[in-house]
């Protein structure tokens, strides 16, 4: 492995970041400094903390950013139920994208755990 661009979970956070640009830019204009801006930033964190954990000596620092990593995985899948129930996103498309970050969800967990062995 080369780094971080090799791991299909940074590959699946980067595909859910453009996912996440392209359906907020749907929502609302009164929710651009809202929840647009909270989702987008939580989706950015994902990749950008599993980078910098990758780009730090492998340990406890790196298992820290990927912590930090599923943290804002956790807070996107929130705001992806949130906006769900407000009516900003289709139910189909809500479920399909809550299914892809339950995926890097679990991926980050197993990837965390393998680390800490």
């Amino acid at each position: 492995m080369n780094g971080h661009k090799d791991l299909v979970v940074w590959q699946k956070s980067i595909d859910h970041v453009l996912n996440i640009y392209k359906v907020t830019s749907g929502y609302p204009k009164e929710e651009l400094f809202g929840i647009v801006s909270q989702m987008r930033r939580a989706a950015v964190s994902i990749p950008s903390n599993i980078a910098e954990g990758y780009g730090r000596i492998y340990g406890k620092e790196t298992s820290k950013f990927l912590s930090n990593a599923l943290g804002s995985a956790a807070e996107l899948e929130t705001q992806l139920i949130i906006s769900k129930d407000l009516g900003f996103l289709p139910v189909n498309q809500a479920e399909q994208m809550l299914g892809e970050i339950a995926e890097i969800i679990r991926m980050l967990t197993s990837l965390i755990k393998t680390l800490d062995k």
